[in-house]
């Protein structure tokens, strides 16, 4: 799997996919994220918006971001996350018109990185694109290098970090589970990494939205259990332990 997310020091726009059915909405989130300097292709439906996709509409390697809107005709917006996840890291923003809670989490279940409910103010929907391009471009220097005080050190060599069969390579972002590579959205590695970086430590929930999500005090934690138990399916379900009314700990 791969993830077409630009190079920081890229000086080229941002390619964003959007797939939304209201023409008006299209029309308004195509006009007002161009001007904000991002190259905006628009599809009306899901097949269609995966049809764009999978060719990449002539841009080289790519879309960087996808927003997709749940209720879409032919192939809704979940079910298009899903398909697109078959093959893709790309992160992914759902927009959901009710707000309604099965919809959000089906589409975070179904690989989504994030959602906004609409109508969506154009400052947070920039917002929120900008918070996972941030994510998807994230290397940070010494992942784990800090440790809060007390904590015993992780075993490692070099760049590496070891808890139990799981191995984080801090350095070239990449996961291994009993020596075999496992494929991480840049939302779910940058939630491993934020364990990683305080192991035996129970992050509560708020904490995690701040640091993964950079939401504030009214972010929705069901964006962290999700994407818990997404990692959970890929790492193994003991690795991270729920610490019930707290939050989670990743296990040494």
């Amino acid at each position: 799997m791969s993830s077409s997310a630009p190079s920081p020091a890229s000086a080229r726009p941002v390619r964003v996919l959007l797939v939304e059915d209201d023409e008006l909405m299209r029309r308004s989130f195509t006009v007002a994220l161009e001007r904000y300097g991002y190259r905006v292709r628009a599809a009306a439906d899901g097949l269609a918006g995966l049809e764009l996709f999978r060719d990449g509409d002539g841009f080289d390697n790519g879309f960087d971001l996808l927003i997709l809107d749940v209720m879409l005709p032919g192939l809704d917006g979940i079910g298009l996350c899903r398909r697109v996840r078959e093959t893709s890291l790309v992160p992914i923003l759902m927009m959901s018109a009710r707000g309604d809670g099965l919809d959000i989490v089906a589409g975070l279940e179904a690989g989504a990185d994030d959602y906004v409910v609409k109508p969506v103010d154009t400052y947070v929907l920039v917002a929120r694109i900008r918070s996972l391009l941030r994510r998807a471009t994230y290397a940070p220097s010494a992942a784990g290098a800090e440790r809060t005080a007390g904590e015993e050190p992780v075993p490692s060599e070099g760049n590496l970090l070891v808890f139990g069969d799981l191995t984080l390579d801090t350095a070239g972002l990449e996961v291994f589970v009993s020596g075999s590579p496992v494929a991480l959205t840049p939302t779910e590695l940058k939630l491993l990494l934020e364990f990683a970086a305080h192991p035996g430590v129970v992050l509560e929930r708020h904490t995690l939205l701040r640091n993964v999500w950079e939401y504030g005090w009214d972010g929705d934690s069901r964006v962290v259990d999700l994407c818990v138990q997404r990692l959970r399916r890929k790492l193994g379900r003991d690795r991270i332990e729920t610490v019930r009314g707290f939050g989670y700990k990743l296990r040494r």
